[in-house]
């Protein structure tokens, strides 16, 4: 069956580029899901294909206008394209995009429909669930009629600098292509319990259930509050709390949404549980508990990735490696020693991993606003280092020699599981990452992290500890957001999107 035909435009603002992005979009998804139904009917279909659109750019000069930004231009002539997904997610962000690339490089962009087929199962609505719907032969015929999934078109060669160009073929626009997005917004749903259009533009992970039993604590209390005219506060604009399942408390005083009725407590949590804080204008602050290991924190940063958020941050508790660390200490990370081995094919360990100012200054000024330290004496709790991040959680039973000589010559002040692959994936992906940890234990000095020896240090540094992540990301709202997404994190032939 024939998917609606639209002609190529071209477009000299980005409002109408955007509006024809949609209804691309939405003509192709409704094609799908019509011949689905008939599909679950019983009907006889033959060959159904919906693809999704695209938006190209061509420039024939390296010359364009003044940007200090490190995203919204090309890098030198040619043409450019990228396939799109979910405008009714994306807008804003493709906007921005299109109306940087249109004053950048003053060409119009053209939108047309691309030849990447839309997976019907990327066509499923929010609560849709195919399998259920269909016997074991009508499922056996699934692939003769749709288009399934196809990891071929779902690499991070893009992402990881491997991509070529071959055969005049477009150069990529975006780091992702839209089927790409798609299967990350699937697995978002799944890991997290969420839907990615929950997801705020700042995230905070941690390794511990505890932080996020206290930012469920917080952002219930903040919901229970009108905001004070008289006393204005940097929450005011958060209007509500998301809990897995979709679990949505209004803010007293916003009234509920159609969707609200829909969440369900879920009968266990997911894998990564997120919790949202949301606000209007989606610079609030997502939290997901990771657990624990370097698999769990590659997963999730893969998919959150997609999102573009403005940053992400490690809050977690790691091994402090030197002797004249308490527990409780805080570790500003400033390099990291990757032995947690998930990205060693897609980032060799040769590749430095920056500190970058913005998150590194936001981090330093919310421990001391938090503490009420200053200068010198913000030093007796907090300590700018190397964290070494592992794969092996029973690190402590190596022969000691091995370990504590790496350390040693590293400079490790820390060790963790987690860290190093969330700025690693962040640093892969362009998206802005820094890490404060807090000492929970001191393995080489003989203090283990046992329950006996645990208990006061949840109880003392958790609360704190997630107040000094809050106010960091209230530090980064404060700048505008391309002031964040820094320009040593492009690559020589860098895409054009953010």
């Amino acid at each position: 069956m024939p998917a609606p035909k639209f002609p190529t435009q071209r477009f000299d603002q980005a409002a109408p580029a955007l509006a024809y992005v949609t209804q691309l979009y939405d003509a192709h998804i409704a094609h799908l899901r019509q011949s689905l139904q008939r599909f679950v009917d019983g009907e006889p279909l033959k060959q159904v294909r919906a693809r999704y659109p695209f938006v190209r750019i061509h420039t024939d000069t390296v010359a364009r206008a003044d940007s200090r930004l490190s995203y919204g231009f090309v890098a030198g002539p040619g043409t450019y394209e990228t396939t799109l997904t979910r405008p009714d997610l994306f807008a804003d962000y493709y906007r921005e995009q299109f109306e940087l690339l249109l004053s950048n490089h003053g060409v119009s962009i053209e939108v047309g429909v691309g030849s990447d087929a839309i997976p019907v199962h990327f066509s499923l609505a929010e609560h849709q669930h195919l399998e259920g719907q269909l016997t074991p032969e009508r499922r056996a015929l699934l692939p003769d009629v749709f288009d399934l999934p196809d990891l071929a078109s779902m690499d991070d060669g893009i992402a990881n600098g491997t991509y070529e160009t071959r055969g005049g073929a477009p150069r990529p626009l975006a780091l992702f292509t839209a089927p790409r997005v798609d299967y990350s917004l699937h697995r978002l749903r799944h890991y997290t319990g969420t839907s990615p259009e929950h997801f705020q533009n700042f995230v905070l992970f941690t390794n511990y259930q505890f932080y996020i039993d206290e930012f469920v604590r917080m952002g219930h209390a903040l919901m229970q509050r009108l905001p004070d005219p008289a006393n204005p506060q940097d929450d005011d604009d958060c209007i509500a709390f998301v809990e897995p399942g979709n679990v949505i408390t209004r803010r007293v005083g916003v009234p509920p949404e159609a969707l609200d009725a829909l969440g369900v407590v879920p009968p266990r949590l997911p894998q990564m549980p997120a919790y949202h804080l949301v606000r209007s204008t989606r610079d609030g602050i997502t939290m997901v508990n990771i657990g624990v290991g370097p698999s769990n924190a590659k997963t999730i940063t893969d998919h959150i990735a997609v999102l573009r958020p403005h940053a992400w941050i490690m809050l977690g508790h790691c091994a402090g490696l030197r002797n004249s660390q308490q527990l409780g200490d805080y570790v500003l990370a400033h390099g990291y020693v990757r032995e947690d081995h998930v990205l060693d094919e897609d980032l060799p360990l040769w590749v430095p991993i920056p500190p970058l100012a913005e998150i590194q200054l936001a981090l330093e000024g919310a421990v001391a606003d938090v503490t009420k330290l200053h200068g010198y004496e913000l030093k007796r709790i907090m300590r700018t280092g190397t964290v070494a991040s592992t794969d092996n959680r029973n690190w402590e039973l190596l022969p000691q020699r091995e370990p504590e000589r790496r350390f040693s010559q590293s400079r490790a002040v820390a060790l963790d599981m987690e860290s190093a692959t969330i700025a690693a994936n962040g640093f892969r992906f362009r998206v802005p990452y820094g890490t404060l940890l807090c000492v929970s234990d001191k393995p080489l000095h003989g203090e283990l992290k046992l329950p006996g020896m645990a208990n006061t240090f949840y109880r003392e540094r958790v609360d704190q500890h997630l107040r000094i992540g809050l106010r960091a990301i209230e530090r980064l709202r404060g700048n505008r957001a391309g002031q964040l997404h820094s320009r040593k994190l492009r690559s020589f032939a860098e895409v054009a999107f953010q």
